[in-house]
Formats: structure tokens, C-alpha cells, sequence
């Protein structure tokens, strides 16, 4: 099957970003020696356990409830905070025949951003963890936006576009928003596509409200959808989407 859209949005957490590397032993390790107090290390990787049992997966817990990481792992040390942030960067990767997508894509002229369930950033957007990941890897030169329940970020510009905030992908609103957002530039919900992981999340709000959907399953299979095509690799990506003229 082939699609013909104008417009495709990436999930973030278990999609383009890859979080396999991170191990919290890693993580809380380097971060509380260089704070010089290797005898929390134990304690703190424990309390990360307890939050990735309650909100299901790393990704998820990264995305939406960063905050509980800052205040029940890290105790609101500022910090703490900040070496956090440096470090995860390190051990944060992308999925696998990401960039061979992102290349096709923009040969073919379709928009590309990535659609995130970020509810909270301590730096204003465009600084936030997402943004800084695409320019740590390059990829910020194939995404156009990321648009989050914080707002929505132009990553050329930094401009911020706030009507986003608020609205979340669990509840489906940040899809009315983007639709409402995509029809004032000419791009309907029939020529657009939305990539993710979580039916939920990703894929069933999107295709309720008109939009093409392909659930991608490299890092986990959530189960059933509504997508219209269900891929294992990005490298499938260069088959089966093509500019709608």
C-alpha cells in the first residue's frame, strides 16, 4: 500500500527515539558520583523503578511525568537536574532507519514534525529535551516543528505557537488543534499521516479525526490499532509514503 500525504508526524518515545542505551545503574551512577554522594545511587535507581512500575515504560515516564522524576527521584536538586539532563543525552539513540526515512521524506517535499506527549519542560521550547535531541543528532534539519501540550516549537525559528498547550495526545485534543492548524495551511487530515507506537496515543485518536496512521512496532508491539499500515522498520517508510501532488 502506498500513501500520498503532504504532512507526517513522529511519536517521539519508543518511535525516533531510541532509549535502549539508558541504564539507570549508568545514569544514577555517574550522576551522584559527580555530585560526590555514591551512596545514593542505590536509593535514587531504586525510586526510578518505582515511577517507570507506575507509569508503564521509560519513554512514557520521560515524556509525560518528568517532573516526577525531578521531584521524587531527584529531590528537586537543581543540580541534579541539570546533570540529568546532560547525561541522558549521552545515553539516548534513534531508531534504526530513522534517518534513511527522513532523507525520502524530504526528497519527496512531505512536512515532517514530531508530536510528543511532553507535559513538561524546566527550559522554554526550542531548549526543551526533545528539541535538544534532535540537534545533538542532526535530525532537527528534517523536522519542521515539535508539537507538544507545552506549545508548539518552530525549530528553525523558536517561534512558539501556544494554542497547542494544554491539549494532549491521551485525550485527543492536541489532534483537533494540529488538524485546525493543517486545514488553515491548505493540508486536510486525508493528506497527512500520523507514525507512532500506542494505539491509544498514536494512532486511534489520530484516525478518529481523519488522519492516516502507521503504527510502527521495532521497539514494542502495543497490539491492535486502527492503523492503516503497521511497519517494523522506518526503512519501509521510503515505499510507502509519497507527496500528494
Amino acid at each position: 500500500m502506498v500513501l500520498e500525504v503532504k504532512w507526517c508526524g513522529f511519536d517521539y518515545g519508543e518511535c525516533i527515539m531510541n532509549a535502549d542505551d539508558v541504564r539507570n545503574a549508568i545514569l544514577y551512577g555517574d550522576i551522584y558520583k559527580a555530585l560526590g554522594k555514591p551512596e545514593l545511587i542505590s536509593e535514587k535507581i531504586g525510586r526510578h523503578r518505582v515511577l517507570k512500575e507506575k507509569y508503564g515504560s521509560y519513554p512514557i515516564l520521560q515524556e509525560g511525568h518528568r517532573d516526577d522524576i525531578y521531584s521524587f527521584v531527584l529531590g528537586k536538586d537543581k543540580t541534579a537536574i541539570e546533570l540529568l539532563r546532560l547525561e541522558e543525552q549521552e545515553l539516548l539513540d534513534t531508531a534504526d532507519d530513522l534517518e534513511e526515512a527522513l532523507v525520502h521524506l524530504k526528497r519527496e517535499g512531505i512536512e515532517t514534525a514530531v508530536v510528543t506527549e511532553m507535559k513538561y519542560s524546566r527550559n522554554p521550547l526550542g531548549d526543551d529535551r526533545i528539541s535538544r535531541f534532535l540537534k545533538k543528532r542532526n535530525l532537527d534539519k528534517y523536522f519542521k516543528d515539535v508539537i507538544t501540550p507545552v506549545g508548539k516549537v518552530t525549530l528553525e525559528t523558536n517561534s512558539v505557537d501556544g494554542r497547542y498547550e494544554g491539549a494532549t495526545k491521551a485525550q485527543g485534543t492536541i489532534y483537533d488543534v494540529l488538524a485546525k492548524d493543517l486545514r488553515e495551511r491548505g493540508i486536510g487530515t486525508h493528506e497527512a499521516v500520523m507514525v507512532g507506537d500506542r494505539p491509544g496515543m498514536d494512532i486511534n485518536p489520530a484516525h478518529k479525526r481523519g488522519f492516516k496512521t502507521i503504527q510502527y512496532t521495532g521497539f514494542t508491539n502495543h497490539g491492535l490499532s486502527k492503523a492503516d499500515i503497521v511497519i517494523s522498520s522506518f526503512g519501509e517508510l521510503t515505499t510507502i509514503l509519497r507527496k500528494k501532488n
